[in-house]
């Protein structure tokens, strides 16, 4: 997570909402001694109380042998992501640099019982499923039977229970207006420059 407050932030609607256009993350976590990742698609779980961010691991995942214990891990999405060259800066005296978006969220993670994971998968399709519209959205009940059973055997459900919920959002926030315009000019239609033109009011 970037050091500096001026690209932080802790809301949490925004911060879900990224995760929402965002779902593949990377999970962090120490299993066994060492460091170990995995990438996986998630799916969102808010409550008045809690919020937990659940997902699955093939069972040949370092990972997924250390769900029966359980084990803190960090949860990265990232986001729209733009190399900054100096010479687009109006100022002098500058160095390269990179815009992007992220969010992390950290907390226990537990183990999910078939029931959940069942759920997780109907669940998970339905949300994809639903970017894809107009296109009828798929569903288990097209598989052969018995196929989705079989297939499930070979993944394990988990659940993430938040914790801690960042972001960051690294927009040029720290430069000056003439040299954020030349950023943006530079980057022309690149999803970072919607993103600065969005989050970025022209100081007076």
């Amino acid at each position: 997570m970037h050091p500096s407050a001026a690209f932080r932030t802790e809301d949490e609607r925004l911060l879900l909402a990224h995760l929402a256009a965002y779902p593949f993350v990377t999970i962090a976590a120490v299993a066994e001694g060492r460091l170990r990742v995995a990438h996986t698609p998630l799916v969102i779980r808010k409550t008045d109380r809690a919020l937990s961010l659940d997902f699955h691991l093939s069972r040949g995942n370092a990972l997924a042998g250390a769900l029966a214990t359980g084990f803190r891990a960090v949860a990265v999405s990232l986001g729209p992501e733009a190399y900054v060259s100096p010479d687009w800066y109006v100022s002098a005296d500058q160095v390269p640099s990179w815009n992007y978006v992220s969010v992390e969220a950290e907390g226990p993670v537990s183990v999910m019982d078939e029931q959940g994971l069942v759920q997780l998968l109907d669940d998970l399709s339905a949300q994809e499923e639903a970017r894809l519209a107009p296109k009828p959205a798929w569903t288990r009940s097209k598989m052969s039977p018995g196929r989705f059973d079989a297939m499930t055997k070979a993944i394990v459900g988990a659940r993430l229970s938040v914790e801690r919920l960042e972001g960051v959002s690294k927009l040029s926030q720290n430069k000056s207006d003439p040299d954020r315009q030349g950023v943006l000019v530079a980057l022309a239609d690149h999803p970072i420059a919607r993103l600065m033109r969005a989050a970025i009011s022209p100081r007076g």
